[in-house]
C-alpha cells in the first residue's frame, strides 16, 4: 500500500492506494508541523489515529509533503518518525510546495499556498525555487489563516473594529485576556489557533470592514510574494492551493489584476488533484 500525506498545520490529509482497482481510503488527523512539534507530540498524533493503526503493518511506501518540511535535516527527522511507527514501509518526505505543485501543474509555473500559512514558489518542471525564506506565522505569512486571525484580534482589542462585529466575534469565540495570552504564548500551535479564527472572515464577508481586511491582506501577499517572481510571470501559469485561496479567490483575482495578473486556477484541497494527476501514486 502506498500512503500519501498533505499536511499543514491545522490538519492532514492522507490517502491510501492500495491498486487503481479500488477507491483510496482517506483519513484526516491533525496537522503534523515538525517546525512546531516536538518528536514525540508527532509521534502522538500517530498513535492516537484508530484509522491509521488499522492500516499500519500494510503500508510500504510514504509520501508526506508538509509545512516545516523545507530542510534535509527536518525531512530525514519526519522520515524517522514515520518509519518508526508504519515499520513496513519507506517514507520519502517533502515541503508542502511540491504538494502545491503536483496537485496544479507538471509544466512550469509560479504556485501559491493559503492556508494556515502561505508560502510562493517557481516550479521550473522539475524542482521548486523560493526567493524569500518561510519564516513563518510570526514574520510572514501574509494573506493566511494565521495573518487574518492576528488582524482580526488586533482590530477586536484596539476597538477598531465596528460594534456589530465585534458582537458576533464576542459570541463566536472565547476572548478572554487570559484564555487568548494563554493559546498564543503556551500552545504548542498558536499558528493553528490564529487560523481557527479566518472562520469568522468568510462567515461574515458581506461587511465592509471584512471586505476591506481581507483586501488588504492580498494586496499584501501580491506585493511582498509575488513581485519576487515578476520574470517568470511573464511566461508560466500562476496556481493558488489551500482553503484561504479556495474562499478568497475572488479578493485574490482583484489584487492580481490591480498587477496585471490572473491565476489559472485554485484549489482548495491538493491531496484530492494529486490522486487525480499523479498515476504513478495509485
Amino acid at each position: 500500500m502506498i500512503l500519501i500525506a498533505d499536511s499543514g498545520s491545522t490538519k492532514c490529509d492522507w490517502i491510501l492506494c492500495e491498486n487503481s482497482g479500488k477507491a483510496p481510503i482517506r483519513i484526516k488527523t491533525k496537522g503534523l508541523n515538525p517546525a512546531i512539534l516536538s518528536k514525540k507530540e508527532f509521534s502522538e498524533v500517530l498513535n492516537k489515529s484508530d484509522a491509521l493503526n488499522k492500516y499500519k503493518d500494510l503500508v510500504t511506501n510514504i509520501n508526506f509533503f508538509g509545512a516545516g518540511c523545507g530542510t534535509k535535516k527536518i525531512q530525514n527527522k519526519v522520515n524517522k518518525i514515520l518509519e518508526a511507527y508504519f515499520q513496513n514501509a519507506k517514507s520519502e518526505t517533502s515541503e508542502d510546495t511540491m504538494a502545491a505543485v503536483m496537485a496544479t501543474t507538471k509544466d512550469p509555473a509560479v504556485v501559491c499556498i493559503l492556508g494556515t500559512g502561505s508560502n510562493c514558489c517557481y516550479y521550473d518542471g522539475e524542482t521548486t525555487h523560493l526567493k524569500s525564506p518561510a519564516l513563518g506565522y510570526i514574520l510572514m505569512d501574509e494573506g493566511s489563516g494565521n495573518y487574518f486571525g492576528k488582524e482580526l484580534l488586533k482590530a477586536y482589542y484596539y476597538k477598531q473594529m465596528p460594534k456589530g462585529l465585534r458582537l458576533l466575534f464576542e459570541k463566536d469565540y472565547n476572548l478572554k485576556e487570559k484564555e487568548v495570552v494563554k493559546k498564543l504564548y503556551k500552545s504548542p500551535t498558536p499558528n493553528k489557533y490564529l487560523a481557527e479564527f479566518a472562520r469568522f472572515l468568510f462567515k461574515n464577508e458581506n461587511h465592509p470592514f471584512i471586505k476591506q481586511l481581507i483586501m488588504k491582506g492580498m494586496n499584501t501577499f501580491v506585493k511582498n510574494h509575488l513581485t519576487l517572481y515578476s520574470q517568470e510571470l511573464k511566461t508560466v501559469p500562476l496556481h493558488f492551493v489551500g482553503s484561504i485561496a479556495y474562499y478568497a479567490q475572488d479578493y485574490i483575482a482583484l489584487a492580481l489584476s490591480k498587477n496585471g495578473l490572473k491565476a489559472s486556477s485554485f484549489i482548495k484541497s491538493p491531496i484530492e488533484n494529486i490522486i487525480k494527476q499523479q498515476s504513478e501514486f495509485r
